[in-house]
């Protein structure tokens, strides 16, 4: 993901819900793929498990149903943990940054963030795998506490993009403070 995709998504949803008239938004995020792999075992286990007695008593036609069942019941369990990757964002706005978190199929947290009162923010790639599959975890310091991101998609361009705006912030900020003197 490049930033000019990280851009061209941000375009294309030139507003979110909560959004104020003097914000822009600037990019929108999501954890990586990977973050699902619960959803992916829950989809392939009862399949499996389903399989079994079919491949031990072969002759047993109505066993070949068990499959079909096993596999209905890894999509509803896949559809439930896609349904909280998908919907579980990170909008970052000139102002602020904010998470949505999906909590079930009707439940939502949400955490704002402004972005003059940010630290720091650091990024770490786990082994491995991190860098097959670029994926990281973002981490940003405030005074209150600190926000994980885990399992961010090419944490180094979103830790970037996250610095640039927190800058911006900052300078505007100050510009602002100067005029208000």
């Amino acid at each position: 993901m490049s930033k000019e995709d990280i851009s061209n998504e941000s375009e294309t949803q030139s507003d979110f819900d909560g959004q104020r008239d003097d914000e822009q938004l600037l990019f929108i995020f999501r954890r990586h793929i990977i973050a699902m792999r619960k959803g992916f075992y829950l989809l392939l286990i009862p399949l499996v498990i389903t399989a079994i007695p079919m491949l031990i008593w072969q002759n047993n036609l109505e066993l070949y149903w068990l499959p079909v069942g096993g596999f209905a019941l890894g999509l509803i369990l896949f559809f439930y943990h896609f349904i909280l990757w998908y919907f579980t964002i990170y909008i970052v706005t000139d102002q602020r940054i904010r998470q949505v978190t999906q909590k079930g199929f009707f439940g939502k947290d949400v955490i704002e963030l402004h972005l003059s009162k940010i630290q720091n923010i650091s990024y770490n790639i786990p082994g491995f795998s991190g860098e097959v599959f670029k994926f990281g975890t973002i981490v940003i310091q405030t005074f209150v506490g600190d926000l994980v991101i885990h399992q961010v998609e090419h944490p180094d361009k979103i830790f970037n993009l996250l610095q640039n705006a927190v800058n911006n912030a900052v300078k505007h900020q100050g510009e602002h403070e100067e005029v208000t003197i």
